[in-house]
């Protein structure tokens, strides 16, 4: 049924449900995995320009230690695995991705924000996704139960 899932990263312990998810379904239906990790340049854009190339240093850096969490599960399940850190904005790089690589699915962490958090950030990245995308998109809460392997 999938022939390609994503799994977009941030590195967060939420992730890790979600990738279980996604490792799951991408297993059972003999998938590619995809990792995208998505360096956020509103974050380096609001960086003090002195410290600016140290932020987006810092920031890549941590998006390549995700997206290898990302190899390392695939590569674990038997699953081939394919993964991309992205500087933009993270819900249209998903999007963006989602599109140009003809992914099917999405399985992607929610936070479980608050309406009040979700005001003040201007939405989440999930619901943003989830509205956006043309493929099902699978949201995994943060406090779901981890599955057995």
């Amino acid at each position: 049924m999938y022939d390609s899932v994503l799994v977009p990263t941030d590195g967060s312990d939420a992730v890790k449900t979600a990738l279980e998810h996604g490792l799951r379904i991408a297993e059972n239906d003999g998938a590619v995995v995809h990792g995208l990790s998505v360096v956020d340049r509103r974050i380096t854009t609001a960086a003090d320009p002195e410290t600016r190339p140290d932020v987006e240093a810092t920031l890549t850096e941590e998006a390549e230690t995700a997206l290898e969490r990302v190899r390392a599960a695939a590569e674990r399940k038997g699953l081939p695995s394919v993964t991309e850190h992205r500087h933009g904005t993270p819900h249209k790089e998903m999007l963006d991705y989602a599109e140009s690589e003809s992914i099917d699915l999405v399985a992607i962490a929610s936070h479980g924000k608050s309406p009040r958090e979700k005001i003040t950030t201007m939405g989440s990245v999930s619901e943003r996704v989830v509205d956006g995308a043309t493929v099902p998109v699978l949201v995994v809460r943060a406090d779901d139960a981890t599955l057995e392997e």
